[in-house]
């Protein structure tokens, strides 16, 4: 139990080898757990493809990553590698039976997951439960609970709880984010609105003609478009730069998700359905305007970007009562045109501009201070 370790030079693993918004959401942690106990070392478990995300991060000591399956990986390679670290904790954010076994076979004594899982009651796991999300809480509190039980009380309370999701960016890779967009022929001295359109079918988002429209609305109104994707979203390139869209330019499998941190650091407003880099794009103080669902799974009460402006755009209530497909994999927020308009989002775009706040968000978003802490 823990209570039978000494609370000071704790060595903690923190595991969550999954998506970029899970990975940004659960950033908080690391600064908390820093913070709260003396001469800590913590450690990170994430992916290949997330591990950038956490680079520079002060609140981290030492990063590990782990490909699971065929062609990834060896399991007993893995576990050797881990124990090496003498960990005295690990905070499973994401549970995976894998990791489970992992952190027990690595010798780890105090092991917290997240509910009651076969395999976590195999292992001796701890659970933190979630009470069946009631009430809704945000995604990134949740994992907040695991550190919440390794951290001490004063008067029965957690104290300087950070709720502030990070990405620690150098001067230099700002600088060449700049130069990114003076390259694409994008005025960096004027705003440049960052169109995000892919999600992976993760959460409910706009079929691609709906960006380009709102692109076009934007281009014709005299706005600068930068719109970003991956390799395997460059077949909506096209489709973006036909016609004569002069202010839009495309940014399809340019970027290392690094390099797209820092120039959607760069940019003014970030525009995009519940997606990864939407949560970059909050962590680097980018002002967002993003479509969710309402559904308890996709909420943004649960979902939301944390740390920036935000303007969150729902479909009209009776959509979801009468035109939801029931899935949220495949609602794309438009049937008969009555779900979420392109008009709406140009009008929450063309509001932020408007607003000094913007700029100011722009100019204190690196300013991490007791607001972020609770």
């Amino acid at each position: 139990m823990l209570s039978k370790i000494n609370r000071e030079n704790l060595r903690i693993l923190v595991v969550r080898p999954d998506r970029v918004g899970d990975v940004v959401l659960s950033t908080p942690v690391y600064h908390t757990l820093k913070q709260s106990l003396k001469d800590c070392y913590v450690g990170a478990l994430v992916s290949p493809y997330t591990a950038p995300l956490l680079k520079g991060n002060p609140y981290i000591d030492a990063v590990i990553t782990d490909v699971p399956g065929r062609g990834g990986d060896p399991f007993m390679r893995k576990r050797k590698e881990i124990a090496s670290h003498r960990f005295d904790a690990a905070l499973l954010l994401m549970p995976t039976k894998r990791h489970a076994y992992m952190m027990f076979l690595a010798g780890i004594p105090y092991r917290i997951g997240v509910g009651h899982i076969l395999y976590e009651v195999i292992t001796l796991t701890h659970g933190v439960s979630r009470h069946k999300y009631v009430p809704l809480r945000h995604e990134s509190d949740y994992m907040l609970d695991l550190a919440r039980r390794i951290i001490p009380r004063k008067n029965g309370e957690v104290q300087d709880v950070w709720t502030q999701p990070e990405i620690f960016l150098s001067d230099e890779e700002k600088v060449r984010a700049r130069d990114f967009l003076v390259k694409e022929s994008l005025d960096k001295n004027k705003p440049v609105i960052c169109i995000h359109p892919g999600s992976g079918h993760s959460s409910p988002n706009w079929e691609a003609g709906r960006y380009v429209e709102l692109a076009e609305m934007l281009s014709d109104s005299g706005m600068q478009v930068l719109v970003t994707g991956s390799e395997g979203e460059r077949v909506f390139e096209k489709t973006f730069t036909s016609g004569d869209r002069r202010q839009v330019r495309t940014a399809f499998g340019k970027l290392s998700l690094r390099e797209l941190a820092a120039v959607i650091s760069q940019t003014t407003v970030f525009v995009s359905a519940s997606t990864g880099p939407m949560h970059i794009a909050a962590a680097v103080g980018t002002p967002t305007v993003s479509m969710f669902c309402p559904l308890p799974a996709c909420s943004p009460k649960l979902w939301g970007p944390v740390g920036s402006l935000t303007r969150i755009i729902l479909p009209p209530e009776d959509f979801c009562h009468t035109k939801c497909p029931g899935d949220p994999h495949i609602c794309t927020f438009q049937s008969g045109g009555e779900g979420i308009r392109v008009e709406t989002v140009y009008d929450e775009i063309m509001g932020f501009l408007s607003e000094s706040e913007v700029q100011h968000s722009k100019d204190t978003s690196n300013d991490y201070s007791a607001s972020n802490r609770k």
